[in-house]
């Protein structure tokens, strides 16, 4: 027994062990292949798609040494990718230090790249020194061809290893670089790549690279689609704007270098009463702002600010003062603007590069939007005149939403006495472990309530379609009975100023709707209102749509439910054609409590499909083609989706 608790005991201690033996290093690209959600994000669909963007952002930073305007990405029928380049090529001798080849350095090391030298690249983008190598050791396999000088290079190799060396295997005029490689089914749940997700891409880089040709072709359906735009930012307000009431035809476009730091913005403003504003820095994304953001929106309000008042835009109130006064939002509703930096040493906060804080950018940019625009106003009155006309226009509307806000936010007190009478809660307060079904209409609400489980469902019917907030000002959204029904339930406030996730009362907010027509139109209703003004619930992973059975299928004493005509093929196939009782569903409420519960509400059974943003840019442009005052863009786009309708994400 003795021996028995001493083996124990240095069991413990050896579990306890922390000395110089216990410090591992990984060499090489180990350490991505340890920890690849560090390097690229995660080992998802993001993920994967992540590491096309990182091998284009080498090609796109020799564009914007001005050393190459093609690029082509190609996916194969087995789900390799190919990028091609008319560039420079990586260089291919010997390293000086290394003592091999340059290439090979590239390729394979960690924090190698031309990025460093300023002289070579004056800015760049991607991972710096990082990317490619990341790429490499991904991957299954990689080769590599290099057009350089008239004569062609080529290296392959296995997970991140060099498996050949770097050899001379022809001659050819076109510089460039090639790169194919096969993404390691090891580290990604699913090698499968989506062309609309690349396609998203290549078209942003396009536009933020003026006269670049971006082609992409997917071989497993032989499509093919080439981007290239002359007109760069203006070009990309125009596609963002193309199915709105735009209030001047010409966007405002602005180029300036200053302090080595190049300025480039492109500004429209429509008839909406939403702000799609996107900025970049070395073409990425910088999709929580920043300093150039910062010193962009300050410089516009002002601005505009000068001018109504040197104009006399706004009447007099009361002591000869102002009645009203411009604020930040006002300047920005129905804004559509792109604000692009080339930065040579760009400072992000955090490792995703999301947020710049480069705090001289902010001045560079403040400086040259002030004294661009202030003369763009002075020679141009018709549009300076209907810019100020509608920022006055949103500074009165927001005065009336003001007081409407503060009647809701009286209302969303998060005691039980506060929430609407229509919603059904749970038993369970932890977030955490509740969930709010949105149910179309009063009969499907009555059975999700008697089929639900009280202690953790909670239903809220919605009377017919809300409010389209695509065509509507805060104060006419908020004295939407519907829509103020969901701020109160869901306790997180509502718009920039006020949403707090934390405020949020259930960790699923599931959409369950008809699968008809107008089921589709309300669903699309609710999720325009989310986007648009509580866009931290999609963002954070907290919006589900139910997916409800298309028909029942019976023979005999069996029966199964199946969400689709093919599934619904496969079971009479399966059960056998003849006896076959077949229920097409029009409706949820056409479901008992207990069928709607087996179906689409039991977490052990149910389909629920996760709302996300893959590109808040393109959700955007399709939300204004759904919800939008154009028709002919609407129908084309149903006309193209109808087929896929049930799949059809943001």
């Amino acid at each position: 027994m003795e021996d028995g608790i001493a083996t124990l005991e240095e069991k413990n201690k050896s579990a306890r062990r922390y000395d110089a033996t216990t410090i591992q290093v990984l060499k090489g690209l180990e350490a991505v292949r340890r920890r690849p959600a560090m390097y690229i994000g995660d080992v998802g669909s993001r993920g994967l798609h992540h590491l096309v963007y990182e091998v284009v952002d080498n090609s796109i930073d020799e564009a914007m040494a001005g050393s190459c305007n093609a690029i082509r990405v190609e996916i194969g029928v087995d789900n390799t990718i190919t990028v091609t380049d008319n560039g420079r090529g990586i260089p291919t001798g010997m390293h000086p230090t290394q003592k091999k080849s340059a290439l090979e350095v590239v390729m394979t090391m960690l924090h190698a790249g031309g990025k460093f030298d300023h002289s070579t690249y004056k800015v760049s983008g991607g991972l710096h020194g990082v990317g490619v190598s990341v790429v490499n050791a991904l991957s299954e396999w990689c080769w590599v061809e290099v057009s350089r000088k008239g004569e062609v290079f080529r290296q392959e190799y296995e997970r991140g290893t060099a498996r050949t060396e770097v050899k001379k295997i022809g001659q050819r005029k076109q510089s460039g670089t090639k790169t194919r490689f096969l993404a390691d089914g090891e580290i990604f749940s699913k090698v499968e790549y989506k062309f609309d997700t690349l396609a998203s891409r290549m078209r942003e880089l396009a536009f933020l690279n003026r006269g670049l040709k971006i082609t992409l072709t997917d071989h497993r359906t032989d499509k093919t689609v080439d981007f290239l735009y002359r007109g760069g930012l203006s070009s990309f307000v125009e596609y963002l704007n193309e199915n709105k009431n735009i209030l001047f035809k010409k966007p405002i476009y602005i180029q300036k270098e200053r302090d080595g730091t190049e300025v480039e913005i492109a500004i429209q403003y429509n008839d909406t009463y939403v702000e799609s504003v996107y900025s970049y820095v070395n073409n990425i994304n910088t999709i929580e702002g920043g300093t150039h953001l910062t010193g962009f929106r300050t410089a516009l309000t002002r601005t505009i600010n000068n001018y109504i008042t040197k104009n006399s835009l706004l009447k007099n109130g009361k002591n000869g003062k102002n009645a009203l006064s411009v604020l930040g939002d006002d300047s920005r509703e129905g804004l559509t603007a792109i604000i692009s930096v080339k930065v040579p040493d760009p400072q992000f906060e955090g490792q995703t590069k999301t947020k710049l804080g480069n705090s001289e950018t902010k001045g560079i940019v403040e400086s040259v939007i002030n004294e661009y625009l202030a003369e763009f106003f002075e020679e141009n009155p018709p549009v300076a005149k209907k810019i100020a006309e509608k920022v006055i226009s949103a500074a009165r509307s927001r005065e009336a939403a003001r007081k409407a806000k503060e009647l809701t936010r009286r209302k969303t007190a998060l005691d039980n006495a506060a929430l609407p009478g229509k919603l059904a809660d749970c038993s369970l307060t932890d977030p955490e472990s509740c969930e709010l079904y949105i149910v179309e209409g009063d009969s499907a609400g009555g059975s999700a309530k008697q089929g639900r489980d009280r202690r953790f469902q909670a239903i809220l019917p919605l009377k017919g379609k809300i409010l389209n907030v695509e065509k509507a000002r805060m104060d006419r959204i908020l004295s939407n009975d519907e829509i103020r029904t969901m701020i109160t339930a869901l306790g997180t406030g509502i718009g920039t100023d006020d949403f707090n996730i934390e405020g949020l009362r259930y960790n699923k907010i599931i959409i369950m709707t008809d699968a008809d027509i107008d089921g589709a139109h309300i669903r699309t209703l609710i999720l325009t209102f989310f986007f648009r003004h509580m866009r931290g619930l999609i963002e954070h992973g907290h919006v589900f749509i139910a997916l409800p059975p298309l028909y029942l299928v019976r023979k005999g004493k069996k029966e199964a439910y199946a969400y689709s005509d093919e599934e619904r093929d496969r079971t009479i196939a399966q059960f056998g054609n003849d006896g076959i009782s077949l229920q097409r569903y029009k409706g949820l409420g056409e479901m008992n409590p207990e069928q709607l519960w087996r179906t689409t509400m039991d977490p052990e059974t149910r389909t629920l499909q996760l709302v996300t943003i893959e590109s808040a840019r393109e959700a955007d442009h399709l939300f204004t083609i759904l919800m939008g005052d154009a028709v002919e863009p609407r129908r084309d786009f149903i006309q193209e989706n109808a087929k896929y309708v049930r799949n059809l994400d943001i």
